[in-house]
């Protein structure tokens, strides 16, 4: 390849980069989300078709092969997909690029040992810490996938000596890893150190529960940007060690705000096993002198039409019912009346980080409806009616003073705060952290039971015909 292809070939990555750099910036907003995607598809075909004009690649007939099959996939799960299960798409992807850098690591190392030359120290630890990142971010993705999808059961899954075990096999692959280094190159202490890693990735997801889910998807995701890297230094690619560092260091951030917004330390996330998943508990024996109000669909469609402002505020029931659309539905009804609607986002109301934006999005409700926590909060004091669809925990009163609460300190929607509240769900059951909701029994508060999806469109009906 003459000096020209070779420029030509480092400006293009050049170019990609920064179109990955603005894609990922235009990411962090709801109106420019679109616009920040496309650049970034287009940063990645950049990035492929020059790495397909490098005369290092050996085999164009099975690349293409694998580009068909590939594509034909994603097409099939993005038409496929519904937005409620977008999480657990997010992860199972986040699987795929983790395992995917593993096997370039798995790949580089039989090469090496095939061509019985030694291996440098570095290319050695290169190999190593991408098979770990890449093994743990695979088969941890899987799991939460499976939790995420019901397959295996949400709540944390410990065992006696659990995290021995764990110390175990790190100390295993550590000693593993430097006998590679000192020693001959071994395949079956290799394909040893692969397993300590697909197993490690397992029992590293495995105690987390479901309330935690935000923060692993976050996690796992800068796991797998990291594993790219990884994978971009071996196979000596420019572009591919940014975007992976790219991937790392926002999925990281991210996983910062995540902790962030519930109060908890990343440790505690990973290690703390939080949230008993007992959906049983808090039901109506644990009740106790506490006082329930209801409401009927025409008591709560009168209050909310004849408020002048409405927060709605969406949770993880509202995307486990599909609810969206209908909600969607009630908000234009209360527009057409003057009502001034708007919707409070907490950043964990869903499975993962901007669940709640994307499936309002997808129900076509404008960007400027949609408001984070820190800027509506505020706002709550003057909301006649504050309409809780499906959220539970991150509406709590108790994270605000009772410092005996597991969510005690996690900042927190201040719907108590508005001057009337109507939360529907189908029972009193607590959420993830296994608590009574004070909320509920607040004076100022209603309860509407039943299907989200349900009660909202007859919500939306009767606020039509009054």
């Amino acid at each position: 390849m003459n000096s020209f292809s070779i420029t030509l070939i480092q400006l293009s990555y050049l170019l990609a980069s920064a179109l990955f750099i603005i894609g990922l910036r235009d990411l962090g907003s709801p109106k420019t989300a679109r616009r920040g995607n496309f650049l970034a598809a287009v940063a990645m075909f950049i990035a492929i078709v020059m790495t397909l004009l490098d005369k290092a690649v050996l085999n164009y007939e099975m690349i293409l092969l694998g580009i068909i099959i590939g594509s034909l996939i994603g097409t099939v799960l993005a038409q496929m997909i519904k937005m409620t299960a977008m999480p657990q798409m997010v992860g199972l992807l986040n699987g795929f690029g983790g395992g995917a850098s593993a096997l370039v690591a798995i790949a580089e190392f039989i090469r090496l040992f095939q061509s019985s030359s030694p291996m440098a120290v570095d290319t050695t630890l290169i190999i190593l810490l991408g098979l770990l990142i890449g093994g743990v971010t695979f088969t941890g993705s899987l799991v939460a996938f499976g939790k995420l999808q019901g397959i295996m059961r949400g709540s944390p899954i410990t065992f006696p000596f659990q995290q021995p075990l764990n110390v175990l096999l790190t100390l295993s692959f550590i000693a593993g890893g430097i006998y590679l280094i000192i020693q001959e190159p071994t395949l079956p202490i290799f394909m040893g150190l692969v397993g300590i890693s697909l197993i490690f990735g397992v029992l590293f997801v495995i105690p987390i529960g479901g309330a935690d889910m935000p923060v692993v998807i976050s996690l796992l995701n800068s796991f797998s940007g990291l594993a790219g890297s990884v994978a971009g230094f071996l196979v000596m690619n420019n572009v591919l060690i940014i975007s992976g560092a790219l991937v790392g260091a926002s999925g990281l951030i991210l996983t910062q705000i995540m902790c962030k917004a519930m109060n908890r330390s990343l440790s505690s996330v990973l290690f703390g096993a939080f949230g008993t998943g007992n959906m049983a508990a808090g039901t109506n024996a644990d009740m106790g002198d506490k006082i329930v109000r209801s409401i009927n669909i025409e008591e709560a469609a009168m209050m909310l039409a004849y408020a002048r402002l409405v927060i709605i505020v969406p949770g993880y029931g509202m995307a486990a019912a599909q609810a969206q659309h209908a909600v969607q539905s009630l908000s234009q009804e209360l527009e057409k009346r003057g009502v001034n609607v708007k919707f409070a986002i907490h950043p964990v109301a869903g499975r993962m980080p901007g669940h709640m934006n994307v499936l309002l999005a997808e129900a076509d409700v404008p960007y400027t409806q949609l408001v984070d926590m820190d800027n509506i909060n505020p706002e709550f004091e003057k909301a006649d009616v504050a309409l809780v669809i499906g959220a539970n925990d991150v509406v709590n009163p108790a994270a605000r003073h009772n410092a005996n609460s597991p969510i005690y300190g996690m900042p927190i929607l201040n719907v108590d705060k508005a001057r009337h509240s109507i939360v529907i769900k189908r029972s009193l059951n607590p959420g993830f952290a296994g608590i009574d909701n004070e909320l509920f029994y607040s004076e100022k508060n209603s309860m509407l039971f039943g299907n989200a999806r349900d009660v909202v469109a007859k919500l939306a009906m009767e606020v039509s015909q009054l």
